[in-house]
């Protein structure tokens, strides 16, 4: 019960089997009170059904964790609209009391294509939501941390796309890379307050989504689904893929007194596919 009395709020952490909602189930587990968010709603090819967490799959997992003995609150709002994450921050700190732990897991990982092919309505989405987001959930965050006086945790989700390229996700690539600047300017500026701002890197996890990029990527290189993912595996010196708990286990330390002495980094969780 590392967490307990600790408020934390995970940006799109509304869907089954995400990232966001193992990061939500291990927080709660620990002890926080957890705020839920995601868009809510699907609104075709910027947001279709496997990157979007409907109200409905959100209050599902609310429910999910309240079952196991938590506290869950859910709210659902639009990474895009500034004012919707101030929102979303108030709320906590309406519901809750306090803002502790911000996870800015919230991003658009299926935006994929060519380079030559990647039109502006596309990049704009990927940059706004991947990063633009993020700095909005960062400023949020710290506006109630920075007040309350008793430091806090910001936790940005980036990539191991923030380190290294990948053909055909030139602005998924371009926004993680950018999320891991952020995360260390943000750093700097907030350590003063005892805010510490990390980032974790994950490896390709096969979520909802990650099926989705599977198919996409080994379609783009010529692959069946078997061998693209004997290829994934091969790349990985542990010899196995990451599971959502492992990243859900890296943001449980972070958001943890064992790390209060830890901030502007950017840990990698791939298992030593990346290594710089």
């Amino acid at each position: 019960m590392r967490l307990e009395g600790k408020t934390t709020v995970i940006t799109g952490s509304g869907r089954p089997a995400g990232i966001g909602q193992a990061i939500a189930a291990r927080l709660a587990q620990e002890g926080a009170r957890v705020v839920l968010h995601d868009l809510g709603k699907i609104e075709g090819e910027l947001a279709p059904a496997h990157g979007i967490g409907t109200s409905d799959e959100m209050e599902g997992i609310a429910s999910e964790i309240r079952a196991n003995g938590g506290e869950a609150a859910t709210y659902c709002g639009d990474m895009l609209v500034e004012d919707d994450v101030a929102g979303l921050m108030d709320f906590a700190a309406d519901r809750f009391g306090s803002v502790d732990i911000v996870v800015n897991n919230a991003g658009i990982g299926y935006l994929f294509g060519p380079l030559v092919e990647m039109t502006q309505e596309k990049w704009d989405a990927v940059l706004g939501v991947n990063l633009r987001g993020v700095f909005f959930g960062i400023k949020h965050a710290a506006r109630h941390m920075i007040p309350q006086g008793n430091g806090g945790r910001i936790i940005n989700i980036s990539s191991q796309a923030g380190k290294t390229g990948f053909a055909f996700a030139s602005a998924y690539t371009a926004s993680k890379h950018g999320v891991i600047g952020l995360t260390r300017s943000a750093a700097l500026e907030l350590a003063e307050h005892q805010i510490t701002v990390n980032a974790v890197c994950p490896n390709h996890i096969t979520t909802g989504l990650g099926a989705w990029q599977n198919d996409f990527m080994s379609q783009a290189k010529g692959l069946t689904m078997d061998e693209y993912l004997g290829e994934m595996r091969a790349r990985i010196p542990l010899g196995r893929t990451g599971q959502v708990e492992d990243i859900a286990a890296a943001c449980a330390f972070l958001s943890s007194e064992d790390a209060s002495y830890i901030t502007a980094e950017s840990i990698n969780v791939s298992g030593g596919e990346e290594h710089h």
